[in-house]
């Protein structure tokens, strides 16, 4: 199984446009010491020709040139086999309307995401106006095999496991239990779980991380009063759905107890280990853990 990580940076992309914290500045100035990310998503394939994207950023324009044999097709049909979500967040979806003309365009995720982005949002009927978007429900616990767009199999499952977390800002309303999940993709012979957004490693998510051969998890905050410390808001890394990498019952602790191969991924443009020599990037690197950046390849 073959992952590329196509964005590893949270919404906003690294660095953000509208922002002056100390890693944004270094990124402008200096891309060595900061290597600029755009937002949050991956590809996966078992035969390293056929790929499903886990989350649709608004960069997938760009991201889509580093995937092997993702070109324009005579038929403009989409160069990938279909999508996958792990929440209806606008940084993991408001990528499904920039491939609004891939004439046909799969997706999948939870009933609880597939209805968000239905009702809420509206994404998917703005979508479906340009292109066909059949959707497959993934509900929590339940393995899913994914076929390529003439029905064949891929030689990928995907299975979607709820995570601590809520419903984005535009949908309030809607259930928690569902509305942000993990996926673990398996080619039955090596897993991968994907966790871009996580609120705290209960049992149930770290028992889904545990037998998985690579995981990529939820960088977003190197601390919980990041934001705050800065002046930027007030809500916590944790009241915003995202368990921060540090302290004694953060992910960087959590994740190296279970001696996986650990990568993080959609990492907030505030957060230290950004920074190429920063001691958050050598206490990361310390407990063997990986930051993720654009472009990065692993095989399973």
């Amino acid at each position: 199984m073959d992952i590329i990580l196509l964005g590893t940076a949270a919404g906003g992309g690294f660095p953000q446009w509208n922002c002056a914290c100390r890693p944004c500045r270094t990124a402008r100035h200096d891309p060595a010491a900061a290597r600029p990310r755009t937002q949050s998503s991956v590809a996966v394939s078992a035969d390293g020709e056929r790929w499903f994207l886990i989350n649709a950023s608004p960069d997938v324009r760009s991201q889509l040139a580093l995937i092997p044999g993702a070109e324009p097709r005579p038929s403009r049909d989409l160069p990938v086999e279909g999508v996958l979500l792990t929440d209806a967040e606008l940084d993991h979806t408001l990528g499904l309307l920039l491939l609004r003309e891939g004439r046909r365009l799969p997706v999948a995720a939870s009933p609880v995401v597939g209805r968000i982005l239905e009702r809420g949002g509206g994404v998917l009927p703005t979508v479906r106006a340009f292109a066909d978007v059949p959707f497959t429900p993934l509900p929590p616990g339940a393995t899913v095999e994914l076929r390529d767009r003439n029905g064949d199999a891929l030689g990928l499952t995907v299975e979607a496991f709820a995570v601590a977390g809520g419903p984005p800002r535009f949908a309030p309303d809607a259930p928690h239990d569902g509305a942000v999940t993990g996926l673990l993709v398996s080619d039955g012979r090596a897993s991968c779980a994907c966790v871009p957004g996580c609120g705290a490693l209960d049992a149930r998510t770290t028992a889904h991380l545990a037998g998985a051969d690579l995981i990529l998890f939820d960088g977003t905050f190197w601390a919980d009063d990041e934001l705050q410390s800065l002046g930027y808001g007030t809500r916590t890394a944790r009241a915003m759905g995202h368990l921060p990498i540090s302290g004694a019952d953060g992910s960087l602790a959590s994740l190296a107890a279970l001696k996986r191969r650990a990568v993080y991924l959609h990492i907030n443009n505030t957060n230290p280990i950004l920074l190429e020599d920063s001691p958050e990037r050598r206490a990361v690197a310390g407990e063997g853990l990986t930051v993720g950046a654009d472009g990065m390849r692993f095989s399973l």
